[in-house]
């Protein structure tokens, strides 16, 4: 495909047999053309012989495509070449729709002009806030996730140079797990320019410096396919999406699965295919009638969001100061329990030995994961429920709100939610979230709040839920080193260890407005 400074972009085509005109379903990706995101979707040729055409394209500077790669801010000027391109060929009735997930799911949202937009959209696991959405979450780095995606893109970009040495370097990084350490003098060293190292150079806290994309008010009035996964890093992406869409006019479909980035049970491609051939080729609509339809972390079964906008009344967090060294020690009180709750505990973050992060949407190994291993750490504090009375039914996104203090100007607090089944067999994280502080303000106690990943989880009666509280996820997050400074790596010689007092008193985990909690 020819842009208009002369590059040209490589462009692969699956077409349905014979001669004819017909619907396209356009992915751009930074991947290489070959795979053509088959890693969630089916190969394009199944789509072919369903009737469309499917054009692959490596973006600029990526796979065989010309010119240099500039990440985001590069897919807005060639997008509306490639939607213009691809409406104009021989092989194309004119009609066309896109579809892919992350960097994928982003190209089809940015045009450089508002008239020249898809008929038909399927964004999947992606966001507008390059901040909020792809680099960090809670005002930290995402470490691991962050560092390997930017490895993985400047991998290419030194293949494509030539330099096989750099390549297989950064490659046996990245396998042995060396890069949590090496990784940021890997990018400095061999991708100098990249989006992935920019992004470490800007304060996660802040907003100053960072790209918020913004779609036009055409395209989000678009037929649109917001696809999510609950321990996906985008997540937030797509329900900011899902809200822009409908602020905007438009009539968005959601679903949700319980899926991380790479794994989505089986994908959507059938569901897919029903929503181009009803906006592509006018077929009666054969969609499920719920605009959302979300799968439930706990039982495992889709419904749709009824019962959002309940309102709940928070837990409340009680301890004798024993939650971290005993973790059956801690409660979280809901209505029903006669505790006022309080008390104090005292969690010691030691940087030799920091406290893990695992699955989540954060982790390397995203998904759901055992966690009573790291709920029996002494530098984890666990508050758990009684066994619940009857089943309840958790919808939207948690906030914990503690008063903590520090004895340096920096902290993280790294929390988890989890259902504990069988007196404590398995203990099963089904959230978290993570929240970095910096300044001399750490060295006072004051309310701080940190935000889970959103969820939708039904527990049975007799089942527990716990929350855990630490000072550190590492590798999802950088080990904060107690300074006041942006942790930017693993544990050295500089960091410190950090004593936090949680203050009881006040402290409560409770879900936003609109989101609930519902006992059946």
């Amino acid at each position: 495909m020819p842009c208009p400074d002369g590059v040209r972009l490589a462009t692969r085509i699956w077409k349905p047999g014979g001669a004819g005109r017909w619907p396209v379903l356009l992915l751009r990706q930074p991947y290489g053309r070959r795979i053509a995101s088959t890693v969630t979707s089916a190969h394009p040729h199944w789509y072919a012989r369903e009737g469309y055409v499917v054009a692959v394209q490596d973006v600029r500077g990526r796979g065989d495509s010309g010119g240099d790669f500039g990440g985001f801010a590069q897919e807005a000027r060639d997008g509306a070449t490639a939607l213009a391109w691809a409406r104009s060929q021989s092989w194309s009735n004119g009609r066309l729709g896109t579809y892919g997930f992350s960097y994928q799911g982003l190209t089809q949202l940015l045009s450089d002009n508002p008239d020249l937009t898809p008929d038909c959209l399927v964004p999947a696991m992606t966001g507008l806030d390059e901040r909020l959405h792809w680099a960090s979450d809670g005002g930290a780095h995402r470490w691991a996730l962050g560092l390997a995606w930017a490895l993985q893109l400047a991998a290419e970009t030194v293949r494509r140079q030539g330099d096989e040495l750099a390549w297989t370097t950064i490659r046996r990084s990245l396998q042995s797990g060396h890069f949590l350490a090496d990784g940021l003098e890997l990018l400095r060293r061999h991708d100098p320019a990249g989006m992935g190292l920019g992004w470490l150079g800007l304060d996660p806290g802040s907003a100053e410096g960072w790209c918020i994309h913004q779609p036009s008010v055409a395209l989000l009035r678009r037929p649109m396919l917001l696809v999510g996964g609950w321990w996906d890093a985008q997540l937030g992406g797509v329900l900011d999406l899902h809200h822009r869409s409908l602020q905007a006019g438009g009539d968005p479909l959601l679903r949700i699965g319980a899926w991380s980035h790479l794994d989505w049970d089986g994908g959507l491609d059938r569901l897919q295919l029903l929503f181009f051939d009803q906006h592509l080729r006018d077929r009666p609509a054969a969609l499920p009638p719920a605009r959302q339809r979300l799968a439930d972390l706990g039982s495992g079964l889709w419904s749709d969001a009824a019962g959002a906008g309940i309102p709940s009344v928070p837990w409340r967090l009680a301890s004798d100061g024993l939650a971290a060294i005993d973790h059956r020690e801690g409660r979280l009180l809901g209505p029903e329990d006669d505790d006022a709750g309080g008390g104090e505990v005292w969690l010691v973050h030691d940087p030799w030995r920091p406290a893990p992060g695992r699955g989540g949407h954060l982790g390397l190994d995203a998904g759901p994961v055992e966690r009573g291993d790291l709920d029996r750490r002494s530098d984890v504090a666990c508050f758990t429920t009684a066994p619940l009375p009857r089943a309840l039914r958790l919808q939207g996104q948690l906030q914990l709100e503690l008063e903590v203090a520090a004895d340096q100007p920096g902290f993280d607090l790294c929390a988890a939610l989890s259902i504990v089944r069988g007196q404590g067999e398995q203990v099963l994280q089904i959230s978290t979230a993570v929240g970095r502080f910096l300044g001399p303000d750490c060295l006072r106690g004051q309310r701080r709040r940190i935000l889970f990943q959103p969820l939708l989880a039904s527990l049975r009666t007799g089942e527990q839920l716990r929350l855990s509280v630490a000072a550190a996820a590492w590798p999802q997050i950088a080990v904060n080193p107690g300074t006041g400074a942006i942790p930017l790596g693993p544990a050295g010689p500089e960091h410190r260890v950090i004593s936090l007092q949680l203050l009881l008193p006040g402290a409560s985990l409770g879900l936003l407005p609109g989101s609930s909690a519902r006992l059946d």
